[in-house]
């Protein structure tokens, strides 16, 4: 079954430098598995894609500056996207603290870049999805119908981050506002599981992935939805280099998905998001 994957970022030097900020390196030597932040040419990515059956990917950028001095250009996802325009989408990472330049720079990414969607990471910019500093690019985003991505799982990990920012209670009032704006949780703002679940089941316009929590406490219970009440709003997504494919691909083997379930996660509800057909 083809598989879009909808969190990654091909192993390049711009990419991987996030290991190398203090922060995050910190963070990063937590994991059971280290994390693999060796440089390596777009292409062999592509060919560990073809290995895991993935035939697109989403990069999700991120500009996290004023925060934590650290952004991945839009240039450059845009430059990737360009020599594999078959095989990746990219999302425009803006960082909200720069204010109206946030919004401009909205509007150079999809206009003069090409790139599809935002990539927004309230927890890394020490302000909840609500907040009204956010609403000029979520406008933006309604008046350029894309889409949005709110990171929000791993909050409790990293130095002045708060986790409450990582509720779905935000998106909710975001949904509510913006009833036009598709919005896409990344990581299932774990550890609200239900509250999630609730909260996609609630709105039309929200979905979500589950990358690197499938295996946590209560992660049965996304399963339990989607195969019920959701089944059109989870995403598959590995977070690579994060967790490479073939584990990730791993772990939702395990899942208990009916067929029409699984279909829907691998391939069909990105592709409604995303407006393709591949």
């Amino acid at each position: 079954m083809k598989i879009i994957d909808f969190r990654l970022r091909p192993s390049t030097s711009e990419m991987v430098s996030i290991a190398d900020n203090p922060v995050f390196k910190n963070l990063l030597m937590k994991k059971a598995k280290p994390y693999d932040k060796r440089v390596y040419p777009v292409a062999e990515t592509v060919k560990e894609m073809d290995k895991a059956g993935i035939v697109l990917g989403v990069i999700q950028g991120r500009d996290i500056e004023t925060t934590y001095h650290w952004k991945l250009t839009n240039d450059h996802i845009a430059e990737v996207v360009k020599k594999f325009p078959n095989r990746f989408i990219g999302f425009a990472g803006v960082d909200p603290n720069k204010g109206m330049n946030a919004v401009r720079e909205v509007e150079r990414a999809v206009k003069i870049l090409g790139l599809k969607g935002v990539s927004l990471d309230p927890w890394l910019h020490w302000k909840p999805a609500n907040d009204k500093i956010y609403y000029p690019i979520y406008a933006k985003c309604v008046e350029l119908d894309i889409p949005v991505i709110l990171t929000t799982g791993p909050a409790a990990h990293v130095p002045n981050s708060v986790m409450e920012h990582a509720s779905p209670a935000t998106i909710d009032e975001v949904a509510k506002d913006f009833p036009e704006l598709v919005i896409i949780a990344s990581h299932g703002c774990y550890p609200y599981v239900f509250e999630m679940i609730a909260t996609a089941y609630r709105h039309e316009n929200v979905y979500f992935d589950i990358c690197a929590y499938e295996l946590f406490p209560g992660a049965e219970f996304y399963i339990k939805a989607v195969n019920t009440i959701i089944p059109t709003k989870m995403l598959f997504a590995s977070a690579h280099p994060l967790t490479n494919f073939n584990d990730t691909l791993e772990r939702h083997k395990q899942f208990l998905y009916t067929e029409e379930a699984r279909a829907n996660v691998y391939h069909k509800n990105a592709e409604r998001i995303l407006r393709i057909n591949i």
